[in-house]
This record gives structure tokens, C-alpha cells and sequence, in this order.
């Protein structure tokens, strides 16, 4: 009985250690990775855009299925990482620029917005993904920061690299 009190009270003790660091850790954050394609602006657009057929090629999303527009603007619901969200295309500029967000009130564990930047360069694209998020939980802060704020655009990015035969690395 002595053992299960202490790990118990270890465990409950490294649960508050880790939440008070999250609650001292910045609720925003702000993640940017490139890589680079060998595949022309259009072809890397045409990955990027199907949202529906993503689940075919980056292990991380299991679903994606688009919603009824209500707001007038894209609306889609995904499966990505474990978590469900859904996401508005907030701003398109073929096959310059796309502007994904989270639509998340603020209790939300997580909220944000990707923007995907195309480059078009000698022999290829250059793909710039950025995330502008914020984490409202503040254990979860601790764990983004172990993992890496930029873990899931780096997964990202490298499965898309595998959907044009590539082995990228995000730099």
C-alpha cells in the first residue's frame, strides 16, 4: 500500500510540476518549415488543395471530409494526429498562396492557422508551411515543446515529399 501512495503522489506531483511550467510557457507560438520539390507550383498545389485525398498520402490524417458551407467560405472536418478539427480556407491564391484555420473557440485545446507559401524555382517548388497557433492547455504546451512545435508540419512535409517520390528534409 506504502508503493501505491508513492507512485500516486509522484505521479500527481509531476502532473503539477508540468502544468505550472505550461502556465508559464507562451500560449502562442509561431512553427516555419520549407522544403523543396521537384515538381512544378500547379502539381504541389494540386496535393496541397485535395483536401480529401490527403489521408492517401500523410499517415498523420485519417479522415477528411468537406461540411456544408454556412459561413461562405470552405469548411472541412479532419482526423489529424488523434485530433478532430475542423478547418476553414481562409485565404487562396492559386498556386501562390493557401491560408488554412482551425475553427476552435477559445476553450479549445488548440487553435491557429497554417499558411502554405509556393515558390516556383529553377527544377521545382519551394513549399513554406508556417503555423500561427496558440495552445490553451497548458500540459499540452509542455508536450509540444518536448516534441517540437513544428513536429506535425515536419510529418507533414516529409510525407508529401514521399507523395512525389522525394526524401525531404524540412529545413
Amino acid at each position: 500500500m506504502k508503493w501505491v501512495v508513492i507512485v500516486v503522489g509522484s505521479l500527481v506531483g509531476l502532473a503539477a510540476v508540468a502544468t505550472l511550467i505550461g502556465a508559464l510557457l507562451p500560449r502562442q507560438h509561431r512553427a516555419k518549415r520549407s522544403v523543396v520539390l521537384h515538381q512544378p507550383p500547379d502539381s504541389v498545389w494540386a496535393a496541397i488543395r485535395d483536401f480529401a485525398g490527403q489521408p492517401a498520402w500523410w499517415p498523420e490524417m485519417k479522415h477528411a471530409e468537406r461540411l456544408r458551407d454556412s459561413t461562405g467560405r470552405e469548411i472541412w472536418r479532419q482526423q489529424v494526429g488523434g485530433f478532430p478539427m475542423t478547418l476553414e480556407v481562409a485565404e487562396e491564391q492559386p498556386p501562390r498562396r493557401l491560408v488554412t484555420r482551425i475553427v476552435a473557440p477559445e476553450s479549445a485545446a488548440f487553435g491557429g492557422r497554417w499558411i502554405y507559401e509556393l515558390e516556383g524555382m529553377p527544377g521545382g517548388t519551394r513549399l513554406t508551411v508556417t503555423e500561427e497557433g496558440w495552445i490553451g492547455n497548458p500540459m499540452f504546451r509542455v508536450m509540444a515543446r518536448v516534441m517540437g512545435l513544428d513536429a506535425t508540419i515536419k510529418k507533414y512535409l516529409r510525407s508529401l515529399g514521399r507523395r512525389f517520390g522525394q526524401d525531404v528534409t524540412p529545413a
